[in-house]
C-alpha cells in the first residue's frame, strides 16, 4: 500500500502470538518513562526509518523492513502509527519480549516507549508513525507496542 493511498481503518486490532486481541491493560507489565531521544530511531536505524514530514507539531516517520531484520535500540514520543501492510513483529525492552500482529490499514495509538524490534513474520513491513512533539501525554513508561 502506498502512503498516498493509505486508508486506516479506526478500528484495526492488534493481536498477540496467541491472535487473541491484545487490550490497553496488557500493558501493565511495562512501567512507562519517558523514551530517551537520544536513541531517535532516524539516526540509530536510517537503514529502515525515515522522515517525511516534519513541523513544529509533529514529525512524520516511514518505516520498511524485511522478515528477519531486526533494529536496535530506539525511542518513540507519543505517536499514532498507521500500518500499510500486514505483519508480525517481536518487541524487547529492559529483557522482556512480547510478539504482535498487525493488519493492514489499521491505525495504533503508540505511547512513549523504547525498545528494539525484528520482523518474525514471512512479509515485509510497512508502516507510518506520526510523532507528536512536546511532552508525553504522561510520563514514565517501557510500553512495547501500540495501546
Amino acid at each position: 500500500m502506498s502512503l498516498e493511498r493509505a486508508l486506516p481503518t479506526p478500528h484495526g486490532q492488534t493481536r498477540g502470538t496467541d491472535n487473541a486481541p491484545i487490550k490497553p491493560s496488557a500493558h501493565a507489565a511495562f512501567p512507562r518513562q519517558c523514551p530517551d531521544m537520544s536513541l531517535d530511531p532516524v539516526k540509530t536505524n536510517p537503514q529502515h526509518y525515515r522522515v517525511v514530514f516534519q513541523n513544529d507539531r509533529v514529525r512524520v516517520l516511514e518505516y520498511t523492513d524485511r522478515p528477519g531484520d531486526r533494529t536496535t535500540p530506539h525511542a518513540h514520543p507519543d505517536s499514532v502509527m498507521i500500518t500499510l501492510s500486514s505483519y508480525r513483529r517481536r518487541l524487547q525492552a529492559g529483557g522482556r519480549r512480547r510478539d504482535v500482529e498487525f493488519t493492514e490499514g489499521a491505525a495504533h495509538w503508540l505511547p512513549a516507549q523504547h525498545h528494539a524490534g525484528e520482523n518474525i513474520g514471512d512479509t515485509p513491513t510497512h508502516a507510518v508513525f506520526v510523532e507528536l512533539k512536546g511532552a508525553p501525554s504522561s510520563p514514565g513508561g517501557s510500553y512495547l507496542g501500540p495501546d
